[in-house]
């Protein structure tokens, strides 16, 4: 099932608490739309003029669709700042006509930027009555619906979630052994899920590079193990002429953490290009952005590791008996 136009209206008679009820659909148009030569990928949103409301975005120039413009069914649109970068209109673009589809579109107004989340732009749309975009698109018989509103009061959040879910359950005729056919979300709801999915990406990459580090740590020990055993006739000669055994622990633990640390630099190096190659690639990738400390922080990190897996062949090292060192072929 879908959510219906008549939802929309039990829900705003039915629910207490609630402001700025508005419908929205999504209409696709195989022409796409366009500004002569240049197009854009602008998701189209048919809505009411209490969209602007509920999202709580309104308009740096012109004005938002009203209600004359959607019983009218008027061919007006408002556009996102990308869309508008998109098109190549002027800044100000109100007055311009666009083809949304094959239909002309005379722009009634341009939405404040609101920027980028996730490195996604949210000003990539443009806004249509929702009659129009019903009527254009070929969803009126049976439109898929989203609703939006706003809640009077955030401490009854989720009462009211819970009267909406009650209420759809009830004019769906679900019964209590049938899942919903429908989904009713709220900011806090979105955020925990921002939230869980970014703990779980730091929870997978913190042990990515806590195994890159072993993995590493492992390689420094194993060269560093390797030259103590090309040079065991070094280090006896050193012995012999007087070096202390703290004197040649030091010397292989120093040798260990400069070779961590010239890692960890290569590895900031890669990285800065790889982020730098990504924002040339991907629309709207935030640009590489590595500051000092972090830097510092990656050289003393790796440092510490090189002096961890030093410590085994350093102390190998440092233990050799001078006789026996310079018998070593």
């Amino acid at each position: 099932n879908r959510l219906r136009q008549s939802d929309i209206e039990q829900i705003k008679f039915r629910i207490d608490g609630i402001s700025n009820v508005t419908p929205l659909v999504y209409p696709r148009f195989n022409a796409g739309i366009r500004n002569g030569e240049n197009s854009t990928a602008a998701q189209v949103i048919a809505t009411t003029s209490y969209f602007q409301l509920a999202r709580q975005s309104f308009p740096r120039y012109g004005r938002f669709i009203t209600d004359s413009d959607d019983a009218t069914g008027r061919r007006v649109a408002v556009l996102g700042e990308q869309a508008r970068v998109d098109l190549k209109l002027p800044d100000n673009p109100v007055g311009q006509f666009i083809q949304v589809g094959r239909e002309w579109f005379k722009v009634v107004g341009l939405m404040e930027a609101r920027g980028e989340m996730f490195g996604q732009s949210q000003d990539n749309y443009l806004v249509i009555p929702y009659q129009t975009g019903l009527s254009l698109s070929g969803l009126a018989a049976q439109p898929d619906i989203s609703i939006l509103l706003t809640v009077d009061d955030i401490e009854s959040l989720n009462g009211v979630t819970n009267r909406i879910n009650a209420l759809l359950r009830r004019l769906h005729k679900i019964n209590n052994d049938q899942p919903d056919d429908f989904k009713v979300e709220s900011s806090q709801s979105l955020a925990q899920t921002v939230s869980r999915i970014s703990s779980t990406i730091t929870v997978v990459v913190a042990a990515v590079v806590g195994i890159s580090l072993i993995v590493g740590g492992v390689g420094i020990m194993n060269i560093m193990l390797v030259s103590v055993t090309e040079r065991t006739r070094e280090i006896g000669i050193a012995k012999a002429l007087g070096a202390p055994r703290q004197f040649i622990l030091m010397q292989f633990l120093i040798e260990a953490m400069v070779l961590a640390v010239i890692g960890g630099m290569i590895g900031v190096a890669i990285g800065y290009l790889l982020g730098f190659a990504a924002a040339s690639a991907i629309p709207n990738f935030p640009p590489p952005a590595v500051p000092w400390w972090a830097v510092v922080g990656a050289c003393g990190f790796s440092a510490l590791i090189g002096i961890l897996f030093g410590i085994l062949p350093a102390s190998k090292a440092a233990n050799l008996a001078p006789i026996d060192a310079l018998r070593h072929e």
